[in-house]
């Protein structure tokens, strides 16, 4: 038995605020829209980032992206009027940066990430 996909659900207060807020992040319209409280977007294969109206726990999630460009996407990420913040030092060579959605959910963008340390 294996799993097929893996869906992260991200929970906010208003879809319409937050589908424009990760269509910027992502750079694309959602790939989908299962339903009216749900848009969702595939960003690796068998990955999916589900944006989904949850009240009760808006502004709680927290999101990892290992990119390969941690300075182009931070700069694609101001471009598009986001406000990513500044690069810290991890370990280990791994640097991330962080941007919050309009609800105060965390998105980490991270370079150097590799799978054994």
């Amino acid at each position: 038995m294996s799993f097929e996909h893996v869906l992260s659900v991200v929970p906010v207060s208003d879809l319409d605020v937050a589908k424009a807020w990760y269509e910027n992040l992502f750079g694309r319209p959602a790939d989908n829209n299962p339903m009216p409280v749900l848009v969702e977007w595939q960003v690796v294969p068998g990955g999916w980032v589900q944006v989904f109206i949850d009240h009760e726990r808006a502004g709680t999630g927290l999101l990892n992206f290992a990119v390969n460009d941690l300075e182009a996407h931070l700069e694609n990420a101001a471009r598009r009027g986001l406000a990513p913040g500044e690069i810290e030092d991890a370990n280990k060579g791994v640097r991330m940066a962080t941007l919050t959605d309009p609800d105060g959910n965390v998105i980490r963008l991270i370079g150097g990430f590799r799978v054994h340390y």
